[in-house]
């Protein structure tokens, strides 16, 4: 029978084997349709982001989480551990931005029927690339904290307040430092908290209110749901699970944060929670009309075409 330690082990394989895999599938599609010329959605650019942002929480937590479960001891250098925390942090953030941003320029795309929205649908293309920029600028920043309070179990032990973070360990006199970078964090996380509320609510709205328009149309058969339709109930979807495992992990991550009691089953269950939405996001578009042949379908049938 396996230990304790080994069944921590392969949750997190199985999670990272299966995460990287749907993953790079995904961005494997992606880099398909751009080297052969389709036409793409203007989400498709920040979807491309997401996708290596989760690539890089999955594998900056997952497979040191692996070593550690399965007995490699102080693996990590100094300098591996801070690159490590600050991957996944940074990964973290990334991802969080790219999926507010993603259902911000959606609720944009489908609202932009009226005159009010019209001017801004033009225009909020424009702006993708260097909001994407951002979502990995601003993480970067708000996380240097790292690459001070971490180091290595080798270094750390002959320091007396410490936190052990099972491969690496953290200086428990920093909380001075935590008590700026938390903030700062948690405020750039309520924003985009805020903004994914609203546009979900709007796009939910909308959905409603296109529905019952064509409730008739849809019993008879005549109508099918559009692209655009579709890839809004998809980012939905996404949003849903974010915000539901978001939530969660931040529970217990303020109770690690401001709590002495660090218990490796409470670190275990953050980790794999982190990690859940990176994992399950990639499936998620997959299955819902961002396939190869669903693309390729609605928009290299568009450049044949014309």
């Amino acid at each position: 029978m396996a230990s304790k330690e080994e069944t921590i082990g392969i949750a997190f394989l199985v999670q990272a084997v299966i995460g990287i895999l749907g993953n790079v599938c995904f961005l494997s599609q992606h880099l398909f349709l751009y080297f052969t010329g389709c036409k793409t959605r203007s989400t498709d650019e920040i979807i491309g982001h997401l996708t290596v942002a989760n690539s890089l929480v999955i594998l900056s937590r997952g497979i040191p989480e692996v070593m550690a479960a399965f007995g490699l001891q102080d693996f990590l250098s100094d300098l591996g551990c801070k690159l490590v925390f600050c991957a996944h942090r940074v990964g973290r953030g990334v991802s969080m931005g790219s999926t507010c941003l993603l259902s911000v320029f959606q609720a944009i795309t489908i609202s932009a029927r009226s005159s009010r929205w019209a001017e801004l649908k033009v225009k909020a293309p424009r702006y993708i690339t260097t909001s994407t920029i951002l979502c990995w600028v601003l993480p970067l920043l708000l996380n240097l904290n790292v690459l001070l309070s971490l180091t290595s179990k080798q270094r750390i032990k002959n320091i007396t307040k410490k936190v052990d973070l099972g491969y690496c360990s953290s200086q428990g006199d920093k909380k001075i430092l935590y008590s700026v970078t938390v903030p700062l964090i948690s405020i750039t996380d309520l924003l985009c908290l805020g903004l994914m509320l609203w546009s979900s609510a709007s796009m939910a709205s909308i959905l409603l209110r296109h529905k019952q328009q064509v409730q008739y149309i849809h019993s008879t058969g005549l109508l099918t749901s559009s692209p655009e339709t579709r890839a809004t109930r998809s980012i939905l979807i996404l949003l849903g699970i974010f915000l539901c495992f978001y939530f969660l992990s931040a529970i217990i991550q303020m109770y690690l944060t401001f709590s002495q009691n660090h218990s490796p089953l409470l670190l275990t269950v953050a980790a794999l929670t982190n990690a859940c939405y990176p994992t399950l996001c990639p499936f998620v578009l997959l299955t819902r009309g961002h396939s190869l042949s669903s693309v390729c379908r609605g928009y290299c049938g568009l450049n044949t075409a014309t």
